[in-house]
């Protein structure tokens, strides 16, 4: 009987405390696509079209929040956002640089929801981190890369989005992002000596 009364108070209060653990952590996975400006050759004269042109590589983001406090409608979060192009085609007119280049970028940040206890949550996220790109070991038209096949970066990301949460712990998000990092291992000089890596997606999450 004792044990039954126990069960009886103790059941509800497991049952309360996993719903509110239930709003601490966050997971999320997005599928999109990553957008780098052209940039410019410089101390280039002879070529007739001295700029390098970036494909658009389908991409990923990983990420982990974790709630720290709540200030009116206000969500103040930590998270880990991870950033991931696999393969960006890379494009010159004369044969100077790699074919494509690849990069992980993972960036420790703090992100503010507002209504962050309702199904419809806009987000705005900075902070930094480390970055590293894979340049291929092949030149755009024909030849080995005499130049690195992995460089190392510093990052600072800057991010918006929205939050729905569609059913119970499951929601979509829709998040946009620019991975400001050096440039990559390109064997030549640019105008620019980082670059903003924009991308932009939408996927799903999961809370608990």
């Amino acid at each position: 009987m004792v044990a039954k009364r126990l069960a009886v108070l103790v059941v509800p209060v497991l049952i309360l405390f996993s719903s509110a653990w239930a709003q601490v952590n966050q997971l999320s996975i997005t599928a999109g696509r990553t957008f780098v400006s052209t940039e410019t050759i410089v101390n280039d004269p002879s070529s007739p079209d001295p700029r390098i042109h970036f494909a658009n590589p389908v991409s990923f983001a990983l990420n982990y929040g974790r709630l720290l406090k709540t200030k009116g409608i206000f969500g103040f979060f930590a998270e880990l956002p991870v950033g991931v192009y696999p393969r960006m085609n890379l494009n010159t007119y004369e044969n100077q640089i790699p074919k494509d280049i690849g990069a992980i970028f993972i960036t420790p940040s703090l992100r503010v929801n507002a209504f962050a206890a309702d199904s419809v949550s806009p987000w705005v996220s900075v902070g930094g981190g480390y970055g590293r790109f894979r340049e291929s070991k092949d030149l755009n038209f024909y030849g080995d890369n005499p130049g690195p096949t992995g460089t190392n970066t510093g990052v600072v990301q800057f991010g918006a989005g929205l939050d729905v949460w569609f059913w119970h712990r499951w929601g979509a998000r829709f998040e946009a992002r620019d991975f400001f990092s050096g440039d990559p291992a390109l064997d030549v000089q640019t105008q620019n000596g980082r670059q903003h890596n924009y991308y932009v997606g939408v996927g799903v999450m999961h809370r608990f």
